[in-house]
């Protein structure tokens, strides 16, 4: 993930250009001819002479008067040495300008009034020794917050004073404050709603007054493999804010694995859009939009590596407007749980599957319960520490990824078959999903 933050990891330290043709460009192309018919006559040579020359000058006439032209403005033109000025005789550049319009430039300008830039502001020590000799005092009185990292957001909505951005988690986690800065410069104070940690987004309020565009989603579902995609963000922080880059849908539905806890192991895949479109650090938080100008995902990850160029990758639309919902209406996403924590089989050795689980050899995946929280759906169903569970739901459990995908498709007050081995013997049990905070 992007560097805003610590979060961009292990090797996703986040999430070319496609030129598109000038509309209603011409073609001009001239070709000469010439014929130049033999003289018979020895008396007519001089008169072939004569009227020669006349025609050589009539055609120096024709082409600019001995080849250069003054034009209206004192600029003499030639095209074996460019634009120069007649007084002076510099290189100018010429008053003609060219107005570009595309489908890429019209796609920009309707949404690129709502990609901001967020600040991650974090309270600082100014003294040494870790801030051992400081006071409450003498903290207060400093008030110290600085930028800790730089990201990018989506204002999506505006509803009387009020305006709502999308972010990246990873771009505020950690923050004492939240600077939001719009297209114009103007920096306002944000407010946060709510994050969640396993879609990796953020909603934050900040004042309606100087909002004048907000995004509208598209549909992430809809999307073709090769159409056109257009990334908008703060690509390493503000002094490159509102920076645009083309590329297109490479792929969808791609699992991205994530060190979600960060302790460097991964946790979690993420279900991304994969893009080419250019994303560096700081373009967390921003735009991938289509080219009607609709946000088709939030541009969250790429493959940092010398050997890769290329693989970016944004939360698709459709997540998002599902998640920033819950995260506006509760300030969290509310998810079931089991109440588990957990250990992938394949981290367990031979020995220990065999004296400690007591599994069948054929049984080589699952998940292990390391441990039961009280009072959880999973001690109400009867699961016991060293269960090995491989199967949720009807659905085989080959890791904890896995596990954890389906426990939280499942709905609220849902009774869940779960099969698992207890002593080398298959057994079933029931689950009621249930919302706690558990670990799992």
């Amino acid at each position: 993930m992007s560097d805003e933050n610590k979060h961009d990891q292990p090797n996703l330290p986040l999430h070319e250009k496609e030129e598109q043709p000038l509309k209603n460009q011409k073609d001009s192309r001239i070709t000469n001819t010439e014929s130049s018919p033999e003289k018979s006559k020895k008396k007519s040579s001089w008169k072939s002479g004569i009227i020669g020359g006349l025609v050589g000058g009539l055609v120096v006439a024709a082409l600019g008067g001995g080849y250069l032209a003054a034009t209206d403005d004192g600029i003499n033109t030639n095209t074996s040495t460019g634009m120069v000025d007649k007084d002076t005789g510099e290189v100018v550049t010429t008053n003609v300008s060219v107005d570009v319009t595309s489908d890429v430039t019209e796609a920009v300008a309707k949404v690129e009034d709502a990609v901001v830039s967020v600040v991650n502001m974090q309270s600082q020590s100014s003294n040494g020794f870790g801030g051992a000799f400081e006071t409450d005092e003498s903290m207060q009185e400093e008030g110290s917050l600085e930028t800790a990292g730089e990201g990018s957001g989506v204002i999506y909505k505006k509803d009387n004073d009020t305006a709502y951005v999308v972010t990246n988690n990873h771009v505020i986690d950690g923050s004492d404050a939240i600077e939001v800065i719009l297209k114009d410069g103007t920096k306002v104070e944000a407010e946060l709603i709510g994050t969640d940690i396993w879609t990796d987004l953020a909603v934050l309020s900040i004042p309606s007054e100087k909002v004048t565009t907000v995004a509208t989603f598209g549909d992430s579902d809809a999307l073709k493999v090769g159409e056109p995609s257009i990334a908008i963000g703060s690509p390493l922080g503000t002094n490159f804010a509102s920076s645009v880059t083309q590329g297109i849908i490479s792929a969808k539905n791609r699992s991205v694995e994530t060190d979600i806890t960060g302790d460097g192991v991964v946790d979690w895949e993420v279900t991304a859009l994969q893009t080419d479109a250019a994303i560096n650090p700081g373009n967390s938080g921003g735009a991938l939009i289509n080219i009607a100008g609709q946000v088709i995902g939030i541009n969250s990850m790429k493959i940092s590596s010398d050997t890769v160029e290329g693989m970016g990758f944004a939360i698709p639309s459709n997540d998002v407007v599902s998640i920033i919902n819950q995260l506006e209406a509760n300030g969290e996403v509310v998810r079931p749980v089991l109440g588990i924590s957990l250990l992938d089989l394949s981290e367990i050795s031979e020995q220990q599957q065999e004296t400690v689980l007591k599994l069948p050899e054929d049984v080589t995946s699952g998940v292990v319960v390391a441990e039961v929280q009280p009072d959880s759906a999973a001690e109400v169903a009867g699961l016991e520490q060293y269960d090995v569970i491989v199967k949720f739901n009807g659905k085989e459990v080959t890791d904890s990824i896995s596990l954890r995908k389906e426990i939280y498709a499942s709905e609220l007050g849902k009774e869940i078959e779960v099969e698992y081995y207890r002593n080398g013997e298959l057994q079933k049990t029931t689950v009621t999903m249930t919302a706690s905070e558990p670990t799992l």
